[in-house]
């Protein structure tokens, strides 16, 4: 009787991503690591939006992935924040035979409740970061009006400071992005990084932003 080796079990491939080139991601590789992720099987991306598949790191982790293996992020917003591409996502990992680890929850895509968790999800992901963008625009509004009203005041509240400094270091905006919700300049977001502890990012080696895919 031919004996039939037992197949191997499948890889742990991780990926974690930040949005800016100077935000930290120890925290992620911590936690893939947790995951039972290897240091050496772990890509990320610098100083890309979550909202731009063009990312080199996404790219070789999805690469690196064979059927049987799972794709492992902390979090769904480090891996997609829009719809269309976390589906986008979702079939390329179904056709590999790929299943997905979101923080210690495994999904399997090629499973119709798995895709359906996976897909609600990714809603809510996008609604959390349409979310954010709309109360951050509001608050400004509200700001600025007060503003008006009670003649020049700080730049920036200590609310308002601490609520950039905390989506800085989320690694959820870049730069950029911050200067359009926030109605400060650049320079006044990098001493409010500074104030906060935080190394402010080089003005001159910040990454070109990409351009937003869907809305997230």
């Amino acid at each position: 009787m031919r004996h039939t080796p037992a197949p191997m079990p499948g890889l742990n491939i991780g990926y974690a991503r930040v949005s800016t080139d100077q935000q930290d991601l120890t925290v992620q590789r911590d936690g893939l690591q947790a995951l039972g992720v290897q240091a050496e099987r772990i890509y990320v991306d610098h100083g890309l939006t979550g909202t731009n598949r063009e990312r080199p790191g996404l790219h070789q982790a999805l690469a690196a992935c064979r059927a049987g293996d799972t794709l492992v992020v902390t979090k769904l917003d480090r891996l997609a924040r829009s719809l269309p591409d976390a589906r986008a996502i979702a079939d390329e990992l179904t056709q590999r035979e790929v299943k997905l680890n979101l923080g210690g929850s495994v999904h399997d895509p090629t499973d119709p409740v798995g895709r359906l968790l996976f897909n609600v999800l990714a809603m809510v992901a996008e609604f959390e970061s349409d979310l954010i963008r709309m109360r951050t625009r509001e608050g400004m509004k509200v700001a600025k009006a007060k503003g008006r009203l009670r003649g020049k005041q700080p730049k920036l509240s200590a609310t308002q400071e601490a609520h950039l400094v905390k989506l800085y270091r989320a690694g959820e905006h870049t730069v950029s992005e911050l200067e359009e919700l926030f109605p400060v300049t650049r320079s006044t977001i990098y001493r409010a990084i500074a104030r906060a502890g935080g190394r402010a990012p080089n003005s001159s080696a910040e990454a070109i932003e990409p351009a937003a895919v869907g809305s997230g």
